[in-house]
């Protein structure tokens, strides 16, 4: 990567207008500004003789690369940004993120729920639908035009209650990871927020330090904590490299060994694409089919690391710096930095738990086949009572068990791509957009805001803003504090009997008065 040099001067204050030209829309700079582009397709002259000598692989260009010799404004580079990174599956139309991907939690659906395709189970049980179909099939025509095929029913009781235990354990211990896991992530949550505001709110500038350099550090502080969340994201769904969309922009100044993987391996980034039988098969749930999550890992010929882990090292040496320079001055404060920081290091902790520790495999094997057992001896059961209503019948049994069964399997492992898991994506950007929300907050004038003529400090007693209340004596202050709660009380309890009295229709009732709605809501003489 290019090291770029930049010249000593005042950075100008640069108001940016978002204007959108054709399909590609960018930021236009007013004052010694360039076009930055945030999407589309841009033409780069020195992409050409790339072209001419393509290898073997194709390699997605990074964020973070950019020709320095082509910048017209050294200190703000142009690059393929994005503004949101995680916005992909909530703005695709794509019909693979129709039925793959975490579903849209925020997406209001008008459908009935027994309508609804996106996030059911049924494209996985088309297959042992269609098996059930042609096996209670043949074994009705055999019973037909053979011999008699059917068998005592008490099976059905007898081993009813035992599949009936099996999945019942099978689910139950599989929510209880999905719920674990969510409670995971709002724990990261908490942390990074809580983090967020030690570093921007409660950490005070460093003396002897340039303001800028010092936002910035703070700035690039609260950024560690949202890679940690993304990292922890990508690390939970076995992708070990750091050329992602949502991550380069987060860890490439930082020295890891996933970094290094990534820039000393770039062909490992690109996947093979797959063929239609076997995005069709995994799309069915064939197990045939299904690749192997950890073949990117297992593929690696470079050491990988611990990415998450090396992101919080980097946190914890900013929290050392800042107690060692005074910037968190309270007791307290360094506390509840230190504690967050243990926090994020049980959550990672605690994930990869979840993820590493799945139901025993002899407990999974043994319930499958006991399912399956079951619904394949439902037609020598149902033969004699239903005739050919067995096939349709035996189809509907199989989709209700099988489905449970299907079900704890989907969500066993929360973290991954399956419709029904957690919405990873929608969480990093949560922590995105709250990291910026606290970011924004201006900290200089803290009571600036309590002086606002918007500020009505004994609403509802008064209506007297912040200023009114300033210029009367501290006597009547005080004297209005104290009355506040019996003023309120008062008019809430005159509300009361005038409703009461309307409902029994007394019309020799009075309404509420002007002057009592006066005591309590005033005016800037009250």
């Amino acid at each position: 990567m290019p090291q770029l040099t930049t010249p000593a001067y005042e950075v100008p204050v640069i108001n940016t207008q978002v204007h959108d030209s054709g399909n590609t829309p960018y930021i236009m700079a007013e004052e010694g500004g360039h076009h930055a582009p945030t999407g589309g397709n841009n033409h780069n002259p020195a992409s050409d003789n790339q072209h001419k000598q393509e290898p073997e692989f194709t390699i997605k260009p990074r964020m973070t690369d950019f020709n320095a010799d082509e910048l017209r404004d050294a200190m703000s580079p142009t690059g393929p940004m994005t503004p949101n990174p995680f916005s992909r599956k909530n703005t695709s139309i794509d019909i693979d993120d129709y039925f793959t991907g975490p579903r849209d939690i925020l997406k209001h659906s008008k459908w009935p729920l027994f309508m609804q395709m996106h996030g059911s189970i049924l494209p996985k049980m088309i297959v042992p639908l269609i098996w059930m179909c042609l096996w209670s099939a043949a074994i009705t025509c055999i019973d037909k035009y053979r011999t008699n095929m059917g068998v005592d029913s008490v099976l059905l009781t007898v081993l009813g209650f035992v599949v009936g235990l099996g999945l019942s354990f099978r689910s139950s211990t599989a929510y209880e990871r999905y719920a674990e896991g969510r409670r995971y992530w709002a724990q990261l949550i908490l942390a990074t927020q809580s983090l967020g505001r030690v570093f921007w709110i409660h950490g005070a500038e460093a003396e002897g330090v340039d303001p800028r350099q010092s936002l910035l550090r703070k700035v690039g502080s609260m950024n560690l904590l949202l890679a940690f969340a993304v990292s922890i994201k990508h690390k939970l769904r076995f992708e070990p490299y750091t050329a992602y969309e949502d991550l380069e922009h987060l860890v490439a100044h930082l020295q890891t060994f996933a970094q290094e993987a990534t820039a000393a391996e770039p062909e490992k980034l690109t996947l093979k694409k797959k063929n239609f039988f076997k995005e069709t098969g995994e799309y069915l749930g064939v197990s045939f089919a299904a690749s192997n999550p950890r073949k990117t890992i297992k593929k690696a010929s470079r050491p990988l690391g611990n990415l998450p882990l090396e992101i919080l090292n980097h946190i914890s040496c900013i929290v050392d710096k800042m107690v060692e320079d005074g910037q968190l001055k309270v007791p307290m404060q360094q506390t509840l930095a230190y504690n967050n920081v243990a926090l994020l290091n049980d959550i990672m902790t605690g994930t990869e738990r979840v993820l590493t520790t799945p139901l025993p495999i002899a407990y999974t094997i043994a319930i499958s086949q006991i399912t399956w057992v079951y619904v394949m001896l439902l037609p020598f059961q149902l033969i004699d009572k239903l005739d050919w209503i067995t096939i349709p019948a035996t189809v509907a049994a199989a989709y209700i068990i099988l489905g449970i069964l299907f079900i704890g399997r989907e969500i066993e492992n929360p973290f991954g791509e399956d419709v029904n898991d957690l919405p990873l994506e929608a969480y990093c950007e949560q922590i995105a957009s709250e990291l910026d929300i606290i970011a924004s907050f201006e900290k200089r004038d803290p009571y600036r805001f309590m002086e606002s003529s918007h500020n009505l400090p004994l609403f509802p007693a008064s209506m007297a803003p912040y200023h009114i209340w300033m210029s009367r004596s501290e006597d009547r202050v005080r004297d209005a504090i104290k009355s506040k709660h019996n003023t309120v009380f008062e008019f809430r309890k005159k509300i009361i009997l005038d409703k009461v009295a309307s409902r029994a229709g007394h019309p020799g009732e009075k309404k509420p008065s002007s002057e009592g709605t006066a005591t309590l809501n005033g005016d800037h003489n009250v």
